[in-house]
């Protein structure tokens, strides 16, 4: 390691506080810390020199890769003719304009207006706000309730850490609020009836939903928020009939559907968004991460007609409406979503998640289905996970003391690919990014199929696990 390196990551240690990390093995030095120096395309390369293949697209989000120098002169230009100006009452930008007459016409039918923000959790935390006030509006107080799904991965700010379905972002943070339920979620493969086929599962989801929203009070319950996809809860694509059969008990008691198109959003599934591929028609959809290819932060909340309508007519009786964040609507943001939103066009970038994407689920089902250690292989788009089982018959858990799912991220590093050790679970996730081609993804599955190799015959030769 070179002075510099050195003298960065102890000044890092002293002073950065770190998301999602162990705080004091690293600020001890317990944990070891990478400075990222830049990337090109699909990779990413460090101050050691070391250049690393991000199969996580940085998390989910850099869609386009590395690298685009066009994008640097987007926001430039922006910054040189308009860096920062609000939009509270009616202000606006040339770039934001265009930007949201464009998501528009992307997003699924029905929709209206977008509204700002920064990150995928203050988008949810505005969608809470929108939904409490719609119903407000319509004289129902007390129909406040929001549905989410365990394993459900929403944010990890109050309310929106609350709408996740996953421990990790609960315990010890006094959450989730007690205005927040989950629900059962859409995961084939560890249901507990293994008899039950995709369609059955997905009526017995149905059915959980119902007797949920049954039990709190139909008055009670104002919207359900999901993903399309489950994402940092497994990578789990919804079973066969899932949408159809969740969208009609939500139909039956006059309950909102939000659509967290945070990850799906912007060409992941090889759709412009994933309520269009399943069939959502969702009331609300929140966006972020390939909105601008984090290239800068932006989020956003889409609007559909049916609760806009309301929302006016709420400013009719009660003025404007109460909800703003200063940094809204951000011309570099919007600058840099336009010149995103410009390459995914132009490069095909949609139907290139839909044929590379494709190509990623047969050659990692190809690989890892029979796979002694591989208990699952799901996804879809550029999408994928990898379950691991102790036993793949009876779909039984490793000991989680062996944390077999971090043990193999590790070694996808050693083979130079960075992969994603999913929250609560042996599952190993991916995510390329959109412009990845079948080239790429042969070396993402050979150096994936090389780590759990290696993983699995550490396991046997320490006696830790031994094949059936």
């Amino acid at each position: 390691m070179n002075d510099k390196t050195q003298r960065l990551l102890d000044i890092d240690r002293q002073r950065v506080f770190h998301a999602s990390t162990h705080l004091k093995q690293y600020a001890h030095g317990e944990l070891p810390g990478r400075v990222i120096t830049g990337g090109h395309g699909i990779r990413i390369m460090d101050s050691k020199g070391i250049e690393l293949i991000d199969g996580f697209a940085g998390l989910y989000c850099v869609n386009i890769g590395y690298g685009r120098t066009e994008m640097a002169d987007a926001i430039y230009e922006q910054a040189k003719q308009l860096a920062y100006y609000h939009t509270y009452v009616g202000h606006t930008n040339e770039a934001l304009v265009t930007l949201s007459d464009r998501i528009i016409r992307m997003a699924p039918e029905g929709m209206s207006k977008v509204y700002y923000g920064m990150s995928g959790s203050d988008a949810n935390e505005t969608q809470l706000k929108l939904v409490w006030y719609y119903n407000n509006v319509r004289g129902l107080p007390d129909k406040k309730k929001i549905i989410s799904r365990e394993r459900g991965y929403h944010g990890s700010s109050i309310a929106s850490g609350s709408l996740t379905g996953l421990p990790l972002f609960h315990a010890h943070f006094d959450l989730p609020l007690e205005r927040i339920k989950h629900t059962i979620a859409p995961y084939y493969y560890r249901r507990e009836d293994s008899s039950l086929s995709e369609q059955a599962f997905s009526q017995y989801c149905a059915e959980q939903l119902e007797a949920m929203i049954l039990a709190e009070g139909p008055d009670t319950v104002a919207a359900m928020i999901a993903e399309p996809v489950l994402g940092t809860g497994g990578i789990v694509p919804p079973p066969q009939g899932y949408w159809s059969a969740i969208r009609k008990v939500l139909d039956k008691y006059d309950v909102l559907l939000i659509a967290d198109e945070v990850v799906c959003g912007f060409g992941r599934l090889g759709t412009a968004f994933g309520s269009i591929l399943y069939d959502m028609k969702p009331d609300l959809i929140t966006i972020a991460k390939g909105l601008t290819s984090a290239y800068q932060p932006l989020s956003g909340v889409i609007v559909g007609e049916r609760v806009w309508n309301v929302l006016e007519d709420g400013t009719d009786d009660w003025g404007p409406f109460g909800h703003g964040y200063t940094y809204s609507g951000h011309p570099l943001g919007a600058a840099a979503a336009n010149c995103n939103l410009d390459i995914i066009e132009r490069e095909g970038l949609v139907q290139n998640a839909a044929e590379v994407g494709g190509y990623l689920q047969q050659r990692m089902a190809k690989t890892f289905s029979d796979h002694p250690i591989v208990g699952d292989t799901r996804g879809i788009g550029m999408l994928h996970a990898l379950e691991f089982s102790s036993d793949k018959e009876r779909r039984t858990h490793f000991d989680p003391n062996l944390k077999v799912g971090p043990q193999i991220a590790a070694a996808c590093l050693e083979q130079g690919l960075i992969a994603r050790a999913m929250p609560h679970g042996d599952i190993l996730g991916f995510a390329p990014p959109l412009i990845a081609k079948r080239s790429d993804i042969d070396l993402v599955v050979d150096k994936a199929h090389q780590a759990i190799n290696n993983v699995m015959d550490k396991l046997v030769t320490s006696h830790q696990w031994q094949p059936k």
